[in-house]
């Protein structure tokens, strides 16, 4: 139950994100399906670490990003997948026991209990190869190859050393130590923020969006994946298992830097909101169709997952 309600927590309230969310799990599930095998059960741990229920926001942010600037959503389906198979690959490797060594994930067992450390490790590593892999059918959806590229290399950025890989870098090294806000922004921007720039900026470039309107939207991401963060640094503290899919109080028992260690509940959740409202505001004077996207953030603002 718990993993259903997350599945759909983002997109309730909205036929449009209902639509697209559908049209999304389709193309996700038919991808896993005919393009991501392996050997044994690699293709089985493949297909449950990406097809797991999960909100699937930062699809929704490629898609709704493109249409936002004025481009057809499904244009974009390429780079939505690309980017849910990142993030599967780097919940998988968060769920490590060398990393957050966590035993649920949305509701259910991680992909390492499930199916053995090697091909936890393995299955992460596969769904990176496999992202770019799907990021390069943008060409076949009409998108021009130097946005191809760009694409390809804003991606990988997002998703190697200097970013996300760098930022959980950073959180394992802050453990046990007192985090300063500074810090908790760095790695959380990294982590996050990192991301969902990279998709609020490929659904602009599959999108046909200028160049202007693509750094612009990424510097947006990188914000709304900060304010996320905040908002997901107070529901571990706070929620439990059956509502939010995953062990809570687990920031606490390991000393990681959490916003609200840094600067207390009162001003992270004063932090979220100005963040949330800065990222709307931006969105509204960017797009040219924003009506889709702003939903999306109005819902992940509201969540309680």
């Amino acid at each position: 139950m718990a993993a259903t309600r997350a599945k759909t927590a983002l997109s309730a309230g909205s036929r449009e994100l209902q639509t697209r969310l559908a049209t999304f799990e389709r193309a996700l599930t038919r991808a896993m399906r005919e393009r991501a095998g392996g050997p044994g059960r690699l293709g089985q741990a493949l297909r449950y670490a990406a097809l797991s229920p999960g909100k699937r926001l930062r699809p929704l942010l490629v898609l709704t990003a493109c249409e936002a600037v004025g481009g057809d959503w499904r244009r974009a389906m390429p780079a939505a997948i690309a980017v849910e198979c990142v993030h599967a690959f780097s919940l998988v490797h968060d769920d490590l026991p060398a990393m957050d060594d966590d035993d649920y994930r949305r509701g259910r067992l991680t992909t390492h209990k499930k199916f053995g450390e090697a091909l936890g490790v393995l299955s992460g590593d596969a769904l990176l190869a496999f992202a770019f892999e799907e990021l390069s059918r943008l060409r076949e959806q009409g998108v021009p190859d130097a946005r191809v590229v760009d694409a390809v290399r804003r991606l990988g950025r997002a998703a190697g050393a200097e970013e996300l890989v760098g930022g959980q870098a950073l959180d394992i090294a802050a453990e046990g130590r007192k985090p300063t806000a500074h810090l908790v922004r760095t790695i959380h921007t990294r982590k996050t923020g990192a991301l969902m720039g990279a998709s609020l900026a490929l659904g602009a470039l599959a999108g046909d969006a200028p160049v202007r309107t693509v750094e612009k939207l990424h510097d947006v991401g990188v914000m709304l994946g900060f304010a996320f963060q905040i908002h997901d640094d107070l529901l571990n503290a706070g929620s439990s298992l059956g509502t939010l899919g995953k062990r809570v109080g687990t920031d606490v028992a390991r000393g990681k830097a959490t916003f609200p260690a840094a600067v207390g509940e009162k001003r992270a959740r004063a932090e979220a909101a100005r963040l949330m409202k800065a990222v709307e505001t931006a969105i509204e004077r960017t797009c040219e169709k924003p009506a889709t996207l702003e939903a999306l953030i109005e819902a992940t603002a509201r969540r309680d997952r």
